[in-house]
């Protein structure tokens, strides 16, 4: 797979390597971007492709650390 070395983050990954290192499926990445959320991407043309680093802050920013009074407490981006 392409970009997937350790110090390789701004290598391109295609959608279905994203989808792929996220354990997700292709459509919910698509749903996403349809929607303005998920992780940053970058669009050239038709072409749709998503650095490494920008998966790995995304997921970073989307830790749960647990929940106090009901509230779900999610760790500083």
């Amino acid at each position: 797979m392409q970009g997937t070395q350790s110090g390789d983050n701004e290598a391109l990954l295609m959608e279905v390597h994203a989808a792929k290192f996220l354990s997700l499926s292709v459509r919910t990445l698509q749903a996403w971007r349809t929607k303005g959320c998920g992780p940053a991407y970058i669009q050239a043309g038709r072409a749709i492709r998503y650095r490494r680093c920008d998966l790995i802050s995304w997921i970073s920013s989307n830790v749960v650390r647990g929940a106090k009074g009901g509230q779900i407490l999610r760790s500083a981006p």
